[in-house]
């Protein structure tokens, strides 16, 4: 018979499912013994497994640690990148978080947001939506919006949005439930809790230039201009992920369906912080930037690509295919000092030093630099 505690344990995989038998042994922890008059408490999910049972809590931590320090816990697939939603529920069932953040950074494709927002319910559970990556593409109405399922949603205002470096956070007012047995009406209660945090206890005061500029930029997006601007970054995207997988680059996800390709360079034999130096060294700014099952975010093993800065100065599909033949020269050059090198800091210091290696990189640099200066740049007509 399963002691009390493992047997609520297990009752988040139990409810989805035969996924825990009710044949599993287990020794009696010392915590579980003295349980007996707390067994038939109500278990609300929230009670702490490490004080309640150490030696389940333990076995839960050697899982976590051995699924690569919580990529589970982000629910990503680690073959295909995408994420396993499926997955998702299964996990939150299991430790009940208060809150689940859909996120954007390095996440090349499209989030089913009505999907998290059913795990959120089942669980109770909030749902934060953070699209500072894609919020200037939501707001051209050119990928779907969180907004119906979120309760609530943060974004920067200089990605995408293309305006000035601030923030915005959106939270959801009125009545949050009704009470079954009172009818009374229960509101959601973000908005002092926010507010609160933003000012005083985040923020020292109010930055009048930043907020007017980022009226600015709000006002672009509700333009014409803006929503053919945003469907061209889909287009130049689209364009760079398969100009990339044609010279037989992997890509996280396989493709892209925003503004961002997630390159990985591990079946290439390179990382991401060589590459990132190799590549700022010939004029062209990308980041490292981890991928699946990498073990280190100092050399991860992928290289982020985004598409809107090129764009804002008038680059086309076939001027992005151009940009991934300059990247894959940089590429090259950086497999050849791999080869020569052994860590990271002696590879950094051999693409200075070593003539023939500096010549390659002044080549490359010269060409990359005489083709960006052919297009526009917003706000210098001088260049």
């Amino acid at each position: 018979m399963l002691p009390f505690s493992l047997l609520l344990a297990t009752r988040p995989l139990r409810r989805y499912g035969q996924l825990v038998r009710t044949t599993i042994r287990c020794q009696h922890s010392e915590a579980a013994q003295t349980q007996t008059g707390e067994a038939t408490k109500g278990w609300t999910g929230q009670e702490s497994l490490s004080d309640s049972d150490p030696e389940i809590w333990e076995l839960l931590q050697r899982e976590k640690d051995r699924q690569c320090r919580g990529l589970e816990l982000i629910a990503s697939e680690p073959k295909t990148g995408l994420i396993d939603y499926d997955q998702l529920a299964i996990t939150a069932r299991l430790f009940r978080p208060r809150l689940i953040i859909a996120g954007t950074s390095a996440y090349a494709r499209l989030i089913d947001y009505a999907r998290m927002r059913e795990v959120c319910d089942e669980i109770k559970a909030y749902l934060l939506a953070d699209m500072a990556h894609i919020s200037g593409l939501v707001a051209s109405k050119v990928i779907p919006s969180p907004f119906k399922h979120a309760d609530v949603v943060t974004t920067t205002t200089h990605k995408t949005l293309r305006g000035a470096r601030s923030g915005l956070i959106f939270y959801r007012k009125g009545v949050q439930s009704v009470d079954p047995k009172t009818g009374r009406e229960i509101p959601y209660t973000f908005e002092d809790r926010i507010n609160f945090a933003v000012f005083p206890s985040l923020q020292g005061g109010p930055h009048n230039h930043a907020i007017a500029a980022v009226a600015v930029a709000l006002k672009q997006v509700s333009t014409p201009m803006f929503r053919e601007y945003s469907l061209q970054v889909l287009k130049n995207a689209r364009a760079m992920a398969d100009a990339l997988l044609d010279r037989g680059y992997s890509l996280v996800s396989g493709g892209t369906d925003n503004h961002l390709v997630l390159v990985d360079l591990r079946p290439k034999g390179l990382d991401g912080a060589r590459a990132e130096r190799v590549l700022e060294l010939v004029s062209i700014t990308a980041n490292k930037n981890t991928c699946p099952g990498d073990r280190s975010a100092i050399t991860p093993g992928g290289l982020r690509l985004g598409a809107p800065a090129l764009t804002s100065r008038q680059f086309r599909e076939d001027d992005f295919r151009r940009v991934v033949d300059f990247i894959d020269e940089g590429i090259n050059i950086g497999l050849e000092v791999k080869r020569k090198t052994a860590k990271l800091q002696d590879f950094k210091s051999f693409l200075l030093s070593d003539p023939e290696t500096g010549h390659q990189l002044a080549d490359l640099r010269q060409r990359v630099e005489q083709f960006a200066r052919a297009f526009p740049m917003p706000g210098f007509d001088e260049h």
